[in-house]
């Protein structure tokens, strides 16, 4: 599969193109994995979700927290993990025909954006928290993508949540790495 974004985070619309790479947190004596769908044009996390797995349905399930139609999304970019090329996913973008983009092989700076985001949630909540359910952790994912999006500034955004930026209708230079 093509590599669409090609590190290209900037100019583009708003939640077109949309990035995600999981990561994992500790919940009880065992590990979930955290899928984020950030949005590289702003920062925002469209969409999360939690769960024992690293598959397919986890990734859908974030798809089905975002807030806006998914209609409007035009490429899905990731790393090459297995839960994203693969038959459980192909059909939904195809459904709503979003193009699939992988990072290249080796490349792990094509998914920046989403290892930077992975990065700070690790860094701001589950570094400093710990989680007894898996109920728990979704709730308090929950909490910090609302949180994130509308009050954590970014100095790649000037300084402004990726709300604020995103409704001024702001958006990062097409060299923006």
């Amino acid at each position: 599969m093509p590599n669409a974004v090609a590190r290209g985070f900037g100019g583009r619309a708003p939640r077109t193109h949309i990035c995600s790479d999981p990561t994992y947190v500790r919940v009880g004596a065992s590990w979930n994995y955290v899928r984020l769908l950030v949005d590289p044009c702003n920062r925002e996390i469209v969409g999360h979700s939690a769960g024992p797995r690293r598959d397919a349905r986890p990734v859908k399930s974030a798809f089905a927290t975002l807030s806006f139609p998914i209609s409007g999304i035009e490429v899905f970019h990731t790393d090459r993990g297995s839960e994203f090329d693969n038959a459980e996913i192909d059909p939904m973008l195809e459904a709503f025909g979003i193009e699939m983009s992988l990072s290249a092989k080796g490349r792990p700076h094509d998914n920046a954006v989403d290892e930077s985001t992975n990065w700070i949630l690790k860094a701001e909540l589950a570094r400093r928290e710990a989680f007894g359910t898996k109920r728990g952790l979704r709730a308090r994912l929950s909490d910090y993508a609302h949180w994130y999006n509308n009050f954590r500034i970014h100095s790649t955004l000037g300084y402004m949540s990726p709300v604020e930026f995103r409704e001024a209708g702001l958006s990062l230079p097409e060299s923006s790495k």
